[in-house]
């Protein structure tokens, strides 16, 4: 599974194990309420949930974009 975390000022992908929209925003919400900076957010999500930062394509299709921004999670269409 490859997650596309989108913030104002930082863009990252991860890669982990399936779980589905639900299961998703419930870890994001849980490393949201332990972290302080934003720009950290991908690092605490990757240690907490095992999931690993990949380097940013353009070319990668994702499962789900994270909006930090907004709090909003949603699937892309291709």
């Amino acid at each position: 599974m490859i997650i596309k975390i989108d913030g104002y000022y930082h863009q990252k992908l991860l890669t982990g194990k399936k779980c589905t929209k639900q299961q998703l925003k419930q870890k994001y919400l849980e490393v949201k309420a332990i972290t302080s900076e934003m720009k950290d957010l991908a690092a605490v999500f990757c240690r907490l949930n095992n999931f690993e930062e990949i380097a940013d394509d353009d070319e990668i299709e994702v499962d789900f974009v994270i909006d930090t921004d907004t709090d909003r999670i949603y699937s892309p269409s291709y």
